[in-house]
């Protein structure tokens, strides 16, 4: 009578342990898990910040499209046309 309750304690004292070894073990990937939904966040929070800024640069842009100077700036960077009063100087480097 005396080895069964030894062995039935013994026996609840092992799947105790099991029970507690199968939580941790849980307890250890969930945290790999939030590890990685974390630098995830990471990233897209940079890359919607990223998006923000651009969205922001192109209504400055479309608010100052019709504007005289902005006019001018495209004219002489990508048409290369100047006023005829202007000296253009170029640089023989480049």
């Amino acid at each position: 009578m005396k080895k069964q309750l030894k062995t039935g304690k013994i026996g609840k004292k092992i799947l105790l342990l099991i029970i507690l070894a199968y939580i941790i073990y849980v307890f250890i990937g969930q945290q790999k898990t939030l590890d990685s939904y974390k630098t995830s966040q990471k990233y897209y929070s940079e890359q919607l910040n990223k998006q923000l800024a651009y969205q922001e640069s192109l209504y400055n842009t479309k608010n100052s499209i019709n504007s005289k100077e902005y006019i001018e700036e495209i004219a002489r960077e990508k048409l290369d046309m100047y006023l005829p009063n202007e000296r253009v100087y170029i640089d023989k480097g480049n």
